[in-house]
């Protein structure tokens, strides 16, 4: 937030718990018009923060070289996945016309009840496994300094380190947006210096020269780019709570503005850092990333480096876990944020636990983003159709009201065409899918020798059945006041 919306434009100062340094006071509430203040400039550093210092990002692009992709083509698959950024800045554009959070938002698509469903599914579970997801990375991280720094990373250690981690991030959640958005322009600033001081190293030491032993053609190329092109897009079009950071905005905040900001926010960093990874992987082993990339600087830049990746997945948690407990209030759990927020932390705590001291993190994360895309792409696909539909025409008030006269009830509280829509779409991205991580291949991907095709027929799908199915059930929406 800049020094000039401190004040919003009636005159009246914020609430003392909407400005930073304090607990938000606001939830899944609609926030009325004389508290929106904010420009959407301000969502570029909030969004940029968490993907500047993307571990999962680096991963991701030692995967596509992995994989068997070259190194120009791994680049290319990067930036052609993460135009589904724009996905996520559409969503957002829904926050400052309706004053409420996606998981309100949402009440269009699926009902008062339907939605109640979805939020808990993708809103709040798939929120907790990222959160989780996350800590496991930074966790491994926080392993590999204290050892740095002399001590043993004993199973207590490791606990330790667990929970300071979670602890931190779940504190910067509980205070709320308003902190939230006060840290992140700084913060990305120097995230950015840490994670670009690496890859300078990275790109002066690559081998531009590398050539994979056995180069791709034909099918199989177009399969595995496919496939690398699903794994990046995995990422933007999990964020379906990027409404939640633009509802603070006045609602004749320029749509446009507030796509554009959100969008290139992740866009423009998770491309480079993805890209670090590549060309890193083109040099040397990246199995272990953080082994790998000790050999591209100096070890004090190994240092700032391992400080950066936990401190950038704190920030990315930090976003999940608002948002999580945004969803635990849609879901209906009768609490406040900032408890719902303590409540979804303890749960991720629990299941960090699991991935670092009982299972194989790699296999984690594999089992967790192999077939997500199936879910998210469907979900993200009806909402932005809802959006087009509706010519983002959203009543906060109206969506907040959840008793059965809501013009949100549809049929006994479901909204039959987005049930059916996502529900039959996963379904088809499912026999789709090709994820030999864990052994899954769909029969349609099995007929086409591994050709992933779930993330075009999931979206694709999603938004016709949902667009034949709404006017069928319930006529046009209505897109004015």
């Amino acid at each position: 937030m800049t020094a000039e919306n401190k004040i919003p434009a009636e005159g009246h100062p914020l609430p003392k718990g909407d400005t930073a340094g304090h607990i938000e006071t606001h939830g899944v509430d609609f926030i009325p018009p004389s508290e929106r203040h904010g420009k959407p400039r301000d969502l570029f550093a909030l969004w940029a923060t968490p993907n500047i210092s993307s571990y999962l990002m680096i991963i991701s692009g030692a995967v596509l070289v992995a994989i068997g992709l070259e190194l120009w083509q791994a680049v290319a698959v990067t930036i052609v996945g993460g135009l589904f950024a724009f996905v996520t800045g559409t969503v957002a554009i829904t926050g400052p016309k309706s004053g409420t959070p996606s998981q309100v938002v949402m009440r269009a698509m699926y009902g008062v009840r339907g939605n109640r469903v979805a939020i808990a599914v993708n809103g709040w579970f798939v929120s907790v496994c990222y959160i989780a997801i996350g800590w496991s990375a930074a966790a491994y991280t926080g392993f590999a300094l204290v050892e740095v720094a002399g001590v043993e990373a004993t199973t207590p250690v490791k606990v330790v380190v667990i929970l300071v981690i979670a602890l931190l991030t779940v504190l910067l959640a509980v205070y709320g947006q308003a902190t939230i958005s006060k840290l992140y322009g700084p913060l990305s600033i120097a995230l950015a210096v840490a994670f670009l001081s690496v890859g300078a190293f990275v790109f002066l030491g690559a081998d531009y020269g590398f050539r994979q032993p056995e180069p791709l053609t034909g099918l199989a190329l177009w399969s595995t780019a496919l496939a690398g092109v699903t794994l990046i897009a995995s990422l933007p079009l999990s964020y379906t709570i990027s409404s939640d950071f633009a509802r603070y905005l006045p609602e004749d905040t320029s749509p446009v503005a507030v796509a554009v900001y959100t969008a290139l926010g992740s866009l423009i960093p998770a491309a480079i850092i993805c890209s670090i990874g590549i060309f890193a992987a083109g040099t040397v082993d990246m199995t272990d990333p953080e082994i790998g990339l000790q050999s591209f600087g100096p070890g004090w830049l190994h240092l700032i480096f391992l400080v950066a990746v936990i401190v950038g997945v704190m920030s990315n948690n930090t976003l999940t876990t608002y948002s999580a407990g945004l969803a635990l209030q849609a879901v209906g759990v009768p609490v406040s944020r900032a408890v719902a927020v303590v409540i979804t932390g303890v749960i991720a705590v629990l299941m960090t636990m699991y991935a670092v001291l009982v299972q194989d993190f790699l296999t984690a994360v594999s089992n967790m983003l192999a077939l997500m895309v199936t879910l998210v792409g469907p979900i993200m696909s009806v909402y932005m159709t809802d959006i087009i539909m509706r010519r983002n025409n959203y009543d906060g008030l109206e969506l907040s009201d959840e008793s059965p006269t809501s013009k949100y009830w549809f049929t006994g509280g479901v909204n039959i065409a987005g049930a059916v829509a996502v529900l039959a779409a996963m379904f088809l991205a499912l026999l789709c899918a090709y994820a030999p991580a864990i052994n899954f291949v769909g029969p349609i991907a099995g007929a086409l020798d591994g050709l992933d095709l779930s993330l075009p027929v999931g979206m694709i799908t999603a938004a016709v059945l949902y667009v034949v199915l709404y006017r069928t059930l319930y006529g046009a929406p209505e897109v004015s006041r």
